[in-house]
């Protein structure tokens, strides 16, 4: 169990069934009543962000999230497989429990797992993808970097808005927590 009084930012808690990680908090001590504490909330499972307030002082359950690092291997149909790197153990996850994370994934790369209470609740990837655009409309000549954007396929299925000057074959970085074109690689 862990007070409310002991909030930080990243720690995760159960809260009615499910597990919660802060992102950020506020004790407030009105002039007036008892102190409480407002909170911001985010599932870790859906990612949804909730708002909640609690007394100073209470006690919540604390969440203990392993986080194991694994390396993607294949899909076949609606399973991806995954393998401990360090145990050579290998791990069924459905699209449902990886999310947009799926678009981003390539063969061989290595991701970290969140593990909670022996079972996989999320995956965390790199904060930087680099991928290979597989279909775009044609540059034009005289297209400039300060131009407008159009519609990229990726080697994973994935579509981006990249600059006119990017090419099919072309391999450009994307940010996988926003989803946006950084640079050609």
């Amino acid at each position: 169990m862990i007070s409310t009084n002991d909030f930080h930012t990243g720690l995760t808690i159960e809260l009615d069934g499910e597990v919660y990680t802060v992102v950020d908090f506020q004790h407030v001590k009105p002039g007036k009543g008892s102190a409480f504490v407002r909170s911001r909330l985010k599932n870790v499972k859906t990612g949804y962000v909730i708002e909640k307030t609690f007394r100073a002082g209470e006690k919540l359950p604390r969440a203990h999230i392993d986080y194991r690092e694994m390396q993607y291997l294949y899909s076949s149909g609606d399973e991806n497989y995954f393998m401990d790197t360090s145990t050579y153990e290998q791990l069924v996850l459905s699209n449902e429990t990886l999310g947009d994370a799926k678009k981003y994934l390539k063969e061989n790369m290595v991701i970290g797992v969140q593990m909670y209470e022996g079972s996989p609740i999320g995956v965390e990837l790199p904060n930087f993808v680099e991928l290979a655009v597989v279909d775009t409309d044609p540059g034009l000549r005289g297209d400039t970097a300060t131009g407008g954007s159009k519609p990229a396929t990726l080697e994973t299925g994935a579509v981006v808005q990249v600059p006119l000057f990017v090419n099919i074959g072309d391999v450009i970085r994307v940010d996988t927590r926003t989803g946006q074109y950084l640079e050609r690689v």
